[in-house]
């Protein structure tokens, strides 16, 4: 079998695509102005951050003034929950999940050490988070739901809408860490009674290091940090013009193709879960939840992941083991332990993740592939 290159991390982060990076050049090149200047080359900046706002905007179904740019999706999960629960005077209860991404569940434990209420959330065999549970465990002094739209790890997609209204009927604010929803997922923050939803720009084809919060007006939220007056003085710091360019950019243009690009990657994943099928050692994590088009989360019997890995990677395969976040860790997936895997079983999986950029063929490259290493082993 001729060796060939294979991307399917795409969870982890994607390349930047032509189109964003073109309309980003001119803002690291002759356009570097200060977008808080008033000479014409920081009005330009100002003018292209304010355009990048209203294509977020557009895409949540919200109002410009509501989106607040970052430096990603760690951050906007910080700022929403330190956020709102050291603004919600008297409440110290907080509720959130046992899957979540570690960017909320230790920003979670942080406050729990620091005289906070931390209610986890179980979830089923799944990865579904029931809707019911957080409507029993919200109490008088709840400041705070966070529940992720999608999991960045096995891709099940959680009952947002129903979370929001929930949360709407108890008069309590609703965060979720769409980092791995939007872009993908058409999302209204309106309708689905969203109060905060944090977004990151390298999951969608823009640059590290940016991102946003969309946070409803009228939402009680204190700064995360303390500068100058950028972005309506909530979260200051100069603007990196280039970056939030490319973020808009993103932005418009996965929402002009979402339901191409979501057939597509779901074909891809679909033929990789069909072809690994016929293996009586692997299954599919999450398979009877509803999942994110383009990421598959197998359990591999007895096998070791991070052998698997390495192994793949000599194929010219791109692959994880679970969130990049967690890369080095020597613990088991909570959010696999929380569905109910043994840390074996856990420790046996894998996580292809696909973009518009792959194709039918990388799918079938990666079964053969896995397929002969497992012959092997």
């Amino acid at each position: 079998m001729k060796k060939r290159f294979v991307y399917a991390d795409n969870a982890a982060t994607t390349a930047i695509s032509p189109y964003v990076l073109e309309k980003m050049l001119p803002f690291l090149t002759e356009q570097y102005g200060n977008a808080s200047a008033v000479y014409s080359k920081g009005r330009k900046a100002r003018t292209a951050v304010e355009t990048a706002r209203e294509q977020i905007a557009a895409a949540l179904s919200c109002s410009p003034e509501e989106i607040f740019f970052t430096s990603g999706g760690t951050e906007s999960d910080n700022w929403a929950i330190r956020g709102v629960c050291q603004a919600a005077k008297g409440k110290n209860h907080i509720i959130t999940s046992s899957i979540e991404h570690h960017a909320v569940l230790n920003t979670c434990r942080f406050l729990g050490q620091n005289g906070y209420r931390i209610t986890y959330i179980p979830v089923d065999s799944s990865g579904t988070v029931n809707p019911d549970d957080i409507e029993k465990a919200i109490a008088p002094d709840t400041a705070l739901v966070s529940i992720m739209y999608a999991c960045n790890e096995t891709g099940v997609i959680q009952p947002v809408s129903e979370i929001g209204n929930i949360c709407r009927k108890h008069a309590v604010p609703f965060h979720t860490d769409a980092v791995q929803a939007a872009g993908h997922l058409e999302i209204n923050v309106n309708e689905q009674n969203i109060s905060l939803l944090s977004i990151s720009g390298h999951k969608i084809h823009a640059p590290k290091g940016t991102g946003a919060l969309y946070i409803r007006k009228g939402t009680n939220i204190s700064n995360l940090m303390f500068g100058g007056a950028q972005e309506n003085s909530l979260r200051p710091g100069t603007e990196n013009t280039a970056a939030i360019v490319g973020l808009g950019a993103a932005f418009e243009n996965l929402s002009s193709d979402m339901d191409t690009n979501r057939r597509h990657t779901e074909k891809i994943r679909n033929r990789l879960e069909s072809r690994l099928s016929e293996s009586k050692r692997i299954s599919v994590n999450g398979i009877s939840g509803q999942r994110l088009p383009g990421i598959s989360n197998i359990t591999v019997k007895g096998a070791d992941g991070e052998q698997i890995l390495l192994m793949l990677d000599l194929k010219g395969i791109c692959a994880s083991a679970g969130s990049a976040c967690t890369s080095g860790s020597s613990e088991p997936s909570h959010v696999l332990k929380a569905m109910g895997l043994s840390d074996a079983d856990a420790y046996s999986s894998l996580r292809f993740s696909f973009g518009h950029l792959n194709s039918a063929d990388d799918a079938d490259y990666i079964a053969d592939t896995l397929n002969e290493i497992l012959r092997k082993l």
